[in-house]
């Protein structure tokens, strides 16, 4: 039996408001009983759930895992996510590959890659 990706768990601050943050971004309303402490975002049944959990103290430093995301109009999702309250870092352009460094409201690091 091979294993299968369940959820892509985000640990934050405030569940609630982060989830609300990607909500936005993917265009997914935020499944009903969200708080501060837990929250999901509703998502096709081909791609994983999102799961947002408070917790005390996050990891110091650079998150391990990010979030690679991909549009082939990169600059909106870009400005749609900048609008949203994430901040643009860097551009990158290495590899035959274009893409931007962006945090999240809580700093949490994803970048947008051209498609």
């Amino acid at each position: 039996m091979a294993l299968s990706l369940g959820n892509i768990t985000i640990d934050c601050h405030d569940a609630a408001a982060l989830a609300g943050f990607y909500a936005q971004l993917f265009e997914r309303p935020v499944d009903p009983g969200a708080n501060e402490h837990f929250a999901t975002i509703d998502n096709d049944a081909a791609t994983p759930t999102f799961m947002f959990i408070a917790v005390p103290d996050k990891n110091p430093g650079k998150n391990v895992i990010h979030l690679d995301l991909h549009s082939p109009d990169q600059q909106t999702e870009i400005q749609k996510a900048v609008a949203l309250g994430a901040k643009h870092l860097a551009d990158y352009d290495e590899y035959g590959v274009k893409w931007a460094t962006l945090s999240d409201p809580e700093g949490n690091l994803f970048d947008i890659a051209q498609d």
